[in-house]
């Protein structure tokens, strides 16, 4: 079976166990999403077995898994109303393929550099951001105390960093620097976190700013692994995360 094939299967297969997901009592709802994780875990390799190699089993396939989840925690936050959710549906199938394809570039292009792969890293930096949107309006929908949404805040993002930041080298292993980035990095959403968790902002620009600070960070982190942290990026990065605060301070109400 080609590869393609593979995906397209699974990705229909896996938007199918999104909506199977919807159909459980609201007591088994989480359990029914960690099985629903275990399950795309699994089928992700399946889907990118031709190429993947040990190491990627914790490189490469946290990424689909981790859009996965966040998609059918947020499925649960939405309105019961059939359209909006069939048009969800088709945008997770859609994504899974996407996610597929990337992540089958990376595997490829280990040890050599190919055409495609700055795209696939674009596309990459694209699910990573919604999934921390996701995830972050989700941990903030639960009402949980301040710790524990800096907890769950944290080791979200942990795993979605540090796979941004693999990608970047794509080494058979995830180095100290990386790891230490990735660590310091999640450390900082987790202080904003705890800030958000005592100020009366609307969950969706929480959610927004944490993803804002996703995209600064992993595009300044990017940037100093491949050597190209220059004195006019940093500058304009720093510029655009100055922008970002006031905008949320002067222009968002709270709740």
């Amino acid at each position: 079976m080609r590869r393609r094939e593979k995906f397209v299967i699974v990705s229909i297969l896996l938007s199918l166990g999104l909506l199977a997901t919807q159909y459980v009592p609201v007591d088994w709802r989480y359990g029914a999403i960690a099985l629903f994780a275990l399950i795309s875990y699994f089928m992700s390799a399946w889907a990118l077995s031709d190429d993947l190699q040990i190491y990627e089993w914790l490189t490469i396939l946290p990424l689909p898994v981790l859009y996965a989840s966040s998609v059918a925690l947020f499925y649960f936050l939405l309105p019961e109303v059939l359209l909006s959710r069939l048009v969800l549906l088709v945008i997770f199938g859609v994504g899974m393929y996407a996610l597929f394809l990337t992540a089958n570039i990376f595997s490829v292009a280990k040890g050599r550099t190919i055409q495609l792969l700055y795209a696939a890293q674009a596309i990459a930096l694209f699910f990573t951001m919604i999934t921390s949107l996701l995830l972050t309006n989700t941990i903030f929908s639960l009402r949980l105390p301040f710790y524990l949404n800096a907890l769950l805040v944290a080791l979200a993002h942990f795993i979605l960093v540090l796979m941004s930041l693999w990608s970047v080298q794509l080494e058979p292993r995830i180095n100290q620097q990386i790891f230490h980035y990735s660590l310091l990095f999640v450390l900082l959403l987790a202080e904003f976190a705890i800030c958000f968790s005592f100020l009366a902002m609307q969950i969706w620009y929480i959610s927004l700013f944490i993803m804002s600070l996703v995209y600064v960070g992993l595009s300044l982190f990017q940037n100093l692994l491949q050597g190209r942290l220059f004195k006019n990026t940093a500058t304009e990065y720093a510029l655009v995360s100055i922008f970002i605060v006031l905008a949320f301070i002067l222009v968002f109400p709270g709740k």
